[in-house]
């Protein structure tokens, strides 16, 4: 048997090809959208990609299923579990099969059995694999998808936080409750592969570690030690991270069938011919406060790109990108693994003219004595639950995801002082309050991490 795990580090997504070295088969297990790493590495290997899987919707990403089945005539394996609301509704174009609990189906010599694990979700399924053509006839590990992570376990609350299904995250919790009871009869031998590692917003504590084992899990995952139902529900529910905007967009668009890549040029464009589109700086921080095109947005090309892009890009406007053109086709890909594929143009950053405008980084204490000043409007862009550990006092709590939605509540007569934790957030918080014409704003340097480092006083609600 051939293992080889993927890692996007801007999505802290795992994926997985599994081949079969007898048979040469292979199949690619929550496949991301840009497919072209699983046939380099096998084309390397000598394997032909003749399947490929999903643990369940997802999420957070947009499945490059899809693009395997359409384009290399892969079989697709997806699950059937979960009421109507969550059934695939475009794989009848291809040849697949549908899993429900206690399905098999092979690889060559390589066998999956199917074990229903809702919780995250209802349809979603965990893989348990077999490698029989090397002899074994007990499972060596299991596909886990969202359901189960390192350390942790899938939140159950994005039915109703993201994709607006009232009433699902408690039931969710309850399924998630049932699921541990499941899976933790399973040998404690088994090596546990998730769909996700630390950084993901699918779960609240995920570990670095790209793999466990089920043992080792069920000695220290929290989710496992909690054996009384209210008291795991209580625990799961609690302080699950904000889930962003375009979660909903991704469930619906990996139910529905995600549209399929297309090979487009981008062009090269000036300002004046981005007039209609949203205009998106890419540079680093420090370079665009330091001088930058009006009522553009600066989200830096930096693993957390992905993230704050899909919480503050429309997919309803075109995107024109300020990026060195070196770094095109990577900052497209990462717009294109959650479907904003509108990408109509660039702008090399030394072009941009000389008339630029500006706004200063402020140290802690320079801010603490300008918020004497009755004139200044302190705003805190952190998530909830970093907030609730600590807050600057007087300021005002619009996290970062929703500034935009929420400005109606910054006055226009004040200065404004914008904080995250480091620094990094609020940056952008600053780009998108001066695109909307709150010209006097200013960075807090090193956040609040900064303003506690300097003993700075601290308020909690």
């Amino acid at each position: 048997m051939y293992f080889k795990s993927f890692f996007d580090e801007q999505l802290a997504h795992m994926s997985y090809l599994i081949g079969c070295q007898r048979t040469g088969e292979a199949i690619v297990i929550d496949p991301a959208r840009n497919i072209q790493p699983y046939f380099d590495v096998a084309k390397k290997e000598g394997f032909n990609i003749s399947a490929a899987t999903e643990t369940h919707i997802h999420a957070d990403y947009l499945s490059g299923a899809r693009e395997l089945a359409h384009h290399h005539g892969a079989k697709l394996y997806v699950s059937d579990e979960g009421d109507k609301d969550w059934k695939y509704q475009y794989v009848d174009q291809y040849e697949h099969e549908l899993l429900t609990e206690a399905s098999t189906f092979k690889i060559g010599n390589i066998h999956f059995d199917v074990i229903h694990t809702p919780g995250h979700t209802p349809e979603s399924i965990s893989f348990l694999l077999t490698d029989k053509g090397g002899g074994a006839n007990e499972p060596m590990g299991i596909f886990t998808g969202d359901f189960l992570f390192i350390g942790d376990v899938g939140r159950p609350d994005l039915l109703e936080k993201a994709a607006g299904v009232a009433g699902t995250s408690e039931s969710g919790a309850r399924q998630m409750f049932e699921s541990l009871r499941k899976v933790e009869k399973l040998s404690d031998f088994l090596q546990v592969w998730p769909a996700h590692g630390a950084g993901s917003a699918c779960g609240k504590s995920l570990g670095a570690v790209p793999m466990s084992t089920l043992g080792y899990e069920k000695k220290f995952n929290w989710a496992f030690q909690i054996k009384e139902e209210e008291k795991f529900i209580e625990e799961l529910l609690a302080g699950q991270p904000e889930p962003p905007k375009y979660f909903a967009q991704m469930k619906k668009l990996n139910k529905t069938g995600p549209e399929l890549l297309r090979k487009e040029e981008t062009s090269k464009v000036s300002l004046s011919e981005a007039a209609n589109a949203v205009i998106v700086d890419t540079r680093p921080a420090k370079e665009f406060a330091a001088g930058h095109a009006e009522g553009t947005i600066n989200i830096p090309y930096n693993k957390s790109f992905t993230n704050w892009a899909g919480w503050l890009l429309s997919y309803d406007h075109d995107i024109v990108l300020i990026a060195e053109q070196d770094q095109l086709t990577d900052i497209k890909k990462s717009l294109q693994s959650i479907g904003l594929d509108q990408v109509t143009g660039y702008v090399v950053p030394t072009e941009l003219s000389s008339d630029l405008e500006k706004y200063k980084d402020i140290p802690a204490s320079k801010a603490k004595e300008l918020m004497e000043d009755e004139d200044y409007f302190v705003i805190d862009v952190r998530n909830q639950s970093e907030w609730d550990s600590g807050h600057i006092p007087g300021a005002h709590h619009l996290m970062l995801g929703t500034l935009t939605d929420n400005l109606d509540e910054i006055p226009k007569d004040k200065k404004i002082i914008a904080h995250c934790q480091s620094g990094a957030r609020s940056a952008i918080g600053t780009s998108l309050l001066l695109k909307n014409g709150f010209k006097d704003v200013l960075n807090l340097e090193g956040g609040f991490s900064a303003w506690e480092k300097e003993g700075l006083p601290v308020k909690k609600d």
